[in-house]
Formats: structure tokens, sequence, C-alpha cells
């Protein structure tokens, strides 16, 4: 398991989505990057900027890996060269307060939000911002969009979810939830697009369903004892969740289930997961100036192995009591792929505190 020891405290990181190069925020205002093996993780220095002398709060690489953006306390929105550091763009008063967090739409708009739940859609091509929105009045945690309809969905720590249209040239939004009652911190989608999960303040996730708007959510879980700061998908069914205990666990969701714990930052709030191009390295940053890289790929890789033994003693054992169970069916062929994958370890919903997730752990990934 890969670490990457810094100076200072990171608070954002980014892959990029075509080379193995990752990139890290830190309070300092600097930013780095690192190349890195895909097969062993090992990393190198490419090259570090310091484009602010205030905290670095995001970075992203755009989709097409030419630029990093970045934002920060300063309230200035950097664009930078992604294989050198140089600057790009500058913007210096792009936000009269700290930028917290900063999303690449697609080539041409760049989103960005800050301290006080102020929205900017930003052309790279322009100086100024082409639209700002104002639905929420406490601070931007995280971005998602869908591209089919064309709607970037903002989480925000006043308890609001709001969808934006981005063919729209109101400064409205298409819509806005209801008050959660909690801090909404992150969001990623699932199943394919068609839902999204999001962390809260109270270590609650909730599920949102499209199809039936963004009114209010339709599901929710409990059992995080802390807060879900960061969420990353590790496949369709399967995310990961950085929480303030300093915990990554991992979680099915529909039908939900906790699979167990993949890494920890000790008792360091997770800041940020990311998972890279090819879905075997998950980065995450925390308070405790480090960050690690977690091999995913094996994890899935090595319960598959496990349930082909498993699967192969079910059937031995089905068909030894076949005569005497008649036609009964195995609750096995009903179980869904994704559980299959990683179910050796049954443990329920009821506790994700860090004694009885780190004894599954220590169970069920005992080889990473």
């Amino acid at each position: 398991m890969p670490d990457i020891k810094l100076r200072n405290q990171p608070f954002d990181l980014s892959f990029h989505p075509t080379e193995s190069v990752l990139y890290a925020s830190l309070l300092t205002g600097e930013i780095k990057a690192w190349r890195y093996d895909d097969r062993s993780g090992e990393t190198s220095t490419s090259w570090s900027v310091r484009p602010s002398k205030r905290t670095a709060r995001a970075v992203v690489v755009e989709e097409a890996g030419e630029n990093v953006w970045v934002g920060g306390k300063s309230g200035a929105l950097f664009q930078l060269n992604a294989s050198t550091g140089a600057v790009v763009q500058e913007r210096d008063e792009a936000h009269d307060v700290p930028i917290n967090r900063v999303f690449c739409v697609n080539a041409n708009l760049v989103a960005t939000g800050d301290d006080d739940g102020v929205i900017k859609l930003w052309d790279p091509r322009q100086p100024a911002a082409l639209r700002s929105y104002n639905q929420h009045f406490d601070y931007i945690s995280d971005f998602v969009y869908f591209d089919d309809k064309r709607q970037l969905v903002t989480t925000s720590g006043d308890g609001h979810l709001s969808v934006i249209d981005i063919r729209s040239n109101k400064p409205t939004p298409l819509s806005v939830s209801d008050d959660q009652e909690d801090e909404l911190l992150s969001i990623v989608p699932i199943k394919g697009g068609s839902k999204a999960v999001v962390g809260s303040g109270l270590g609650i996730l909730s599920i949102w369903n499209r199809k039936q708007g963004w009114g209010d959510c339709v599901d929710r879980i409990p059992g995080h004892p802390a807060s879900i700061d960061a969420i990353a998908p590790l496949t369709d069914d399967i995310i990961a969740t950085g929480s303030e205990d300093g915990m990554i666990r991992v979680m099915q969701v529909l039908p939900h289930k906790f699979l167990g714990v993949i890494a920890t930052h000790e008792e360091y709030p997770i800041e940020r997961i990311k998972l890279d191009r090819n879905g075997k390295w998950l980065g995450s940053v925390s308070h405790d100036e480090c960050l690690k890289l977690t091999d995913v790929e094996d994890l899935f890789e090595d319960s598959d192995n496990e349930d082909e033994d498993e699967d192969e003693e079910m059937e031995d054992e089905e068909s030894k009591a076949g005569d005497a169970e008649g036609d009964a069916d195995s609750d096995s062929d009903d179980e869904p792929t994704a559980a299959k994958k990683m179910r050796k370890n049954k443990g329920g919903m009821g506790d994700m505190g860090r004694t009885h997730a780190q004894n599954n752990n220590d169970d069920f990934f005992a080889d990473l």
C-alpha cells in the first residue's frame, strides 16, 4: 500500500484521465504532481508549483487531461498546464470568498462553488463567469454531472441539493431539494447513473432516484459513526466512503451491505478519495499529511477466487442433499453479482464503528 508522505496537509486530489499521474492540493497553496506505476503504485515526483500563498482547497483535471484547475482560500481560480504546472490562466477575483470545490463539466465549462454557497460557471475562453447561482446559503461541498440530461447536481452544507441545467441561460436552478436537516458533503452516481448516493454530516448515506426527481431521497442508510466526507464509486453498486474517523469503508448499495474496511488514516479525517482511470488505485488524502494509494483491484480479484471455491463447495453440498431437500433452491442464486464478489464478510449494517470494522477487516482483507 504505497504512501506519499507530505510536509503539509493535503485537501484534494485528482487522477489524470489518460496517464499515470496524480495531483494534490496542499495547505500551503502548492499543487504537486506525481507519476505512479500502474502495477506497483510506486511514485516519483513530477512537478510542484505554488500559484498562491493561501490554501489550495480544490484541484481537478480536465477531461482531455491537458490542464489542471485549482481553487482555494484566496478566491482565485487558476488553470495550470497538466504536464509542467505552468500557469495558463489566472482569475484573481473569481469569488469574493474562498473556493471550496472545482469541477470540470466538459472542455468548455468549469463549475466552482464557494464558502457562501455561490456557484459560478466558467468558459475557459472567456475571462468573466458565464452565470452565477445563489440558491445555497452555506458552503458548496461537491458536484456531479449527468450528461444525458445536461444536469449539474450540487450538494451543500445548508442541507439542500440543487440541480442546474447547463443549457439554460437563466441564473436559477432547475430544482432545489427539500431540507435534509443535515450537511450534505459528497455525492456520486451509482447504478449506471440512474441513482445517486449522498454522504452527510451525521454519517447517513441517502439514495436519490433520478426518475423520481430531486425533491427528496428515496432511502437512507445509517451506520457510519461519523460524517461521510468523501465517496468514490468502485463498481455500479459498490462504493468506498471516507469518514471523519479516518476509515475508508466499502459498501454495497441496493441491497445495502457493509463489506469491510480497506484503508485507514488512523484517526485523522478523510478529506477526499478518488479512483484512478483503471479502477485499480484508490487515492485518499487526510489530515495526517499523507496521500495513500490503496489497491482495490486486488480486493475484487481475491474475493472472486474465494467465491469460486465457495461455489464449488456449495454445489457439492447441494448435490449430496438433493434427494433430501427435493426442489429447494439455493439462496445464492438470487444474490446480486456484486455481492458475491465480496460476500465472505457477512457483517451486518448495524455497527460500522472502528472496532467492528477492523475485526472484519482483519478477516476479509488480511492479504491487503
